[in-house]
């Protein structure tokens, strides 16, 4: 019995009636694009996280970029966030034209260390981008202060945290406008790529229907550039809908495997995930660190237990990202956590016997490593 580090067959089995189901009410419809789907999900998505305005928009990355645009983000600006996250976060910023600045990120967390976002704001900054990593929230409370203090908005990076919560605020909520993804691995992942971007302001929301639609205000009017082909699938639409209902359960089937790990590797010497005060974790992914981790990847592949590293080069290490002026050691806690963290399988569908082999295994590796 091999083990994946995700997977998502056995969920669609338990699940399959209702997505079949869900195809067929949009192929029925008689509308196939930004139908009613589409505006079901938007509203249902809005009110889970008490904001104003949901735009259903083609993927993550664009919902970061799209957001940026909307809030008047462009060439030659910059944006403040961290190199420890998803590549996604950092192209789409790039792809608005606004220059990428990294701050570090706290070795306990691995989030953005907002301690540091005062030092590296200037003139040219317009945006402070958190991304809430692996499914849990940055300190929205401390990273809002400086946003007043600067007078400047946030867009919250929220790939990684459907459903987490700081201080009984759900993320995605506390910022100017939020960035969600829903590839199919996510915690609401759909049958293929979507993206959505949320926010209370009627300005930014209006703006975001105008770019992800070619720059209309009305069908074949266009009101401004840029514009761009940005929307939301009718069939995502309607399988996220119903995910959505059933979001709650997932989230509480990844802690209580969250909670058997912890158990079971408590003694190992392994650095299991911390949760901040405040925060109510989703866990995405449950990320571990241990000095040697590529021989514990490579000894745990002969046990059958595929392990996934997030994430093994910082951006700012990239060399697509050189034009940037960083260098290694730039960034110390980022690059040291790129060499140490590993996730384990996590995905609502794990059996308790797949846990169980992942615990085994790891306990036996670490013996025969000495460690």
């Amino acid at each position: 019995m091999a083990v994946s580090v995700w997977g998502y067959l056995d969920e669609y089995r338990e699940e399959r009636a209702d997505l079949l189901d869900a195809v067929d009410t949009v192929f029925g419809s008689g509308q196939l694009v930004l139908g009613r789907s589409v505006t079901k999900f938007e509203d249902a998505f809005a009110e889970h996280h008490q904001v104003r305005h949901c735009i259903g928009l083609d993927n993550g990355t664009n919902a970061i970029a799209l957001g940026l645009r909307a809030m008047g983000v462009g060439e030659g600006d910059e944006v403040i966030t961290v190199a420890n996250t998803a590549a996604p976060t950092v192209v789409a910023i790039d792809t608005v034209g606004a220059k990428p600045v990294f701050v570090d990120v706290s070795p306990d967390t691995y989030l953005m260390d907002v301690s540091q976002v005062s030092r590296v704001i200037t003139e040219r900054t317009k945006c402070l981008l958190p991304v809430h990593l692996y499914g849990q929230c940055v300190d929205m409370t401390a990273l809002r202060n400086v946003a007043v203090r600067y007078e400047l908005p946030i867009l919250e990076d929220c790939a990684q945290s459907h459903g987490a919560r700081q201080y009984g605020e759900i993320a995605g909520s506390m910022g100017n406008a939020a960035a969600f993804s829903f590839y199919p691995t996510k915690v609401l992942g759909a049958y293929g790529d979507g993206g959505a971007t949320i926010t209370s302001d009627p300005t930014i929301a209006a703006n975001l229907r105008r770019l992800r639609y070619y720059g209309m205000h009305e069908r074949y009017y266009v009101v401004a550039t840029p514009g761009f082909n940005s929307r939301l699938d009718e069939v995502q639409a309607e399988i996220l809908r119903r995910k959505l209902a059933r979001l709650d359960g997932y989230i509480a089937r990844r802690r209580a495997i969250a909670q058997r790990y912890a158990a079971g590797l408590a003694d190992t010497g392994l650095v299991l995930p911390y949760v901040e005060a405040g925060n109510e974790h989703v866990h995405y992914l449950y990320v571990i660190r241990h000095v040697a981790r590529d021989e514990i990847i490579g000894a745990m592949r002969s046990y059958g237990v595929n392990l996934n590293i997030s994430y093994p080069w910082p951006v700012h290490t990239m060399t697509g990202f050189a034009h940037l002026g960083y260098r290694e050691g730039s960034l110390p806690a980022t690059e040291e956590l790129a060499n140490e963290v590993f996730s384990l399988p996590m995905y609502p569908s794990l059996s308790e016997r797949e846990q169980d082999k992942v615990i085994n295994a790891l306990r036996e590796v670490l013996l025969g490593l000495g460690r």
